[in-house]
């Protein structure tokens, strides 16, 4: 008899654990599904537009080429038969996440917050706000200062034939051209987050202020190989993508400077009041 009760009680003492974790995975379940809804819903309208975003992300290539070599006709090309239409569609899924961004960040915010204490919610929210904001600051560096440098650079290879010499003349692929933008705004999306990564490092106490000034060589060497590896191989490219990444790890030294005041002060006051 007593063997049934135990038994009972390790059973109720099972469900009774197991009963939070149903809850956290049926609640994981409905913010991925919102999630993957919003991400659909995004990636279908961008497809719809997919021919305008792809003239809109084209406009600094032909830019340059209408200043450079005076065509008002500039030309893209495809080498096979369902290139524009993959091309597209990756467009629409690259383009769906920038959109769905905000609800699925706020999905993962909602699904994490009631684990923290009201303090970690306030000091998590700035840097949810932020990731995103950076992320677009990095896309539009991209698009208004690389892509013009880039362009510029691609079509300075170009050359007019005659006299025994040979046309060279750049024929670029839609694919080809999408990738490359892609991989920009990727690239320099994720670099504008350092005041972000290293403002959680530093929140986090796993990285101090010292340690950061102490590294700024070896941050701008690193910079630097960064630079040389996104960039065409000039000088003014490189320098223009170096500077503000520069002035970004100083903006993360001067919030890690902030979070440590902060925790000062408040181990302060905590002292006092005891």
């Amino acid at each position: 008899m007593s063997d049934k009760s135990g038994q009972a009680t390790m059973d109720d003492e099972v469900e009774g654990s197991s009963a939070p974790l149903l809850e956290h995975l049926t609640e994981l379940r409905s913010r991925l599904i919102w999630s993957v809804l919003a991400l659909a819903g995004a990636a279908i309208l961008c497809f719809l537009a997919a021919e305008q975003i792809y003239n809109v992300l084209l406009a600094p290539l032909v830019r340059v080429a209408e200043i450079e070599r005076g065509d008002t006709n500039f030309r893209l090309i495809y080498t096979g038969p369902m290139e524009v239409f993959f091309a597209q569609l990756k467009l629409s899924l690259f383009a769906g996440i920038f959109l769905a961004f905000p609800i699925i960040a706020w999905q993962i915010y909602s699904f994490v917050a009631p684990g923290l204490y009201k303090n970690e919610r306030h000091a998590f929210l700035p840097f949810l706000i932020a990731a995103p904001v950076l992320f677009v600051i990095g896309g539009l560096f991209v698009y208004f200062i690389m892509l013009p440098l880039i362009a510029n650079f691609a079509l300075s290879f170009e050359q007019v034939g005659g006299n025994g010499i040979a046309t060279i003349e750049s024929q670029i692929r839609v694919s080809e051209y999408l990738s490359l933008v892609m991989a920009l705004m990727l690239a320099f999306g994720i670099s504008f987050q350092l005041p972000v990564i290293v403002s959680l490092l530093g929140k986090a106490d796993l990285i101090s202020s010292d340690t950061l000034k102490k590294g700024r060589k070896y941050a701008l060497v690193g910079i630097l190989a960064f630079a040389a590896f996104f960039t065409p191989p000039d000088v003014i490219s490189q320098v223009v993508l170096t500077v503000p990444v520069m002035i970004l790890f100083e903006i993360s030294i001067w919030c890690v400077v902030l979070m440590e005041r902060a925790r000062a002060r408040e181990d302060a006051e905590r002292e006092n009041a005891e």
